[in-house]
């Protein structure tokens, strides 16, 4: 694995170019890692990841509207309609070998592209990854969307992974809400759905002290993917990638170049 300077995220010159912040490899890319992030997350979570894998491979982490650079575009709250733009935004990107990760609603979005890309285009991904979150025929929403802020926020606390200066500075927290409430609109009324399976291998991750699921929770993952499966348990809680950053991309890294991991 060849690790060293890697060039900052560079503003993508293709079509739907607004979807993505990607982090060019240093060579010719062999091959790339699209990453979705968590509900009220933002593709600044995962700067680091830019610079995390090898020299040929160009990370991709998407940029939802209602955040960040894309603040004035409105928020998406269909899982659906998630799914369509993230999906036509990713075709340019088709020309190398694709790897997808998705941590919590990102795991959703994630085996949705990834059926939507077989059905409508004849393509797979090389992996599908998924993160701190239920299979889809497991899912139990949570309404939540439809209470107040306050329960939102508490929530969102309760997870971590979120600056806690945008929860409280009520200026800050009037800018993020609309998005925060979006994004958890599409998990409450997201699933349960049947467990369609995938055609590729399937890796799962968790923190082994996520409040919301279990070990038997993620493993259902394993329903959807007939070719391989795989569920790594990390020391944490539903954002154990914050302190385990370093172990999860060397996994992640090793399995895109084929070695075992």
């Amino acid at each position: 694995m060849t690790l060293g300077p890697r060039p900052t995220a560079t503003r993508p010159a293709v079509a739907g170019e607004r979807w993505f912040r990607r982090y060019p490899a240093t060579s010719a890319p062999r091959r790339r890692l699209v990453v979705l992030p968590h509900a009220g997350g933002s593709a600044s979570f995962f700067h680091a990841w830019g610079t995390a894998f090898d020299a040929g491979t160009e990370v991709v982490v998407a940029r939802y509207p209602g955040r960040h650079d894309r603040l004035a575009d409105p928020c998406i709250d269909s899982m659906a309609e998630l799914t369509e733009q993230v999906t036509e935004a990713l075709l340019p990107l088709l020309d190398v070998p694709v790897t997808l990760f998705g941590h919590s609603m990102g795991a959703s979005l994630a085996y949705e592209v990834t059926l939507r890309l077989a059905e409508r285009h004849g393509v797979s991904p090389a992996a599908l990854h998924v993160s701190s979150r239920k299979p889809p025929h497991r899912l139990t929403p949570r309404r939540l969307h439809e209470q107040g802020d306050d329960a939102l926020i508490a929530e969102v606390r309760r997870l971590g992974g979120t600056d806690e200066a945008l929860l409280s500075d009520p200026d800050l927290r009037d800018i993020v809400l609309p998005a925060i409430r979006a994004d958890f609109t599409i998990v409450g009324t997201y699933g349960p759905r049947p467990a369609d399976p995938v055609d590729c291998p399937v890796y799962a991750y968790l923190g082994d002290r996520d409040p919301s699921i279990s070990v038997q929770d993620m493993s259902g993952w394993a329903d959807i993917a007939p070719s391989h499966f795989r569920l790594d348990v990390l020391r944490g809680g539903h954002f154990y990638l914050q302190d385990q950053r370093e172990s999860v991309t060397r996994v992640i890294d090793a399995r895109m170049a084929g070695r075992t991991v």
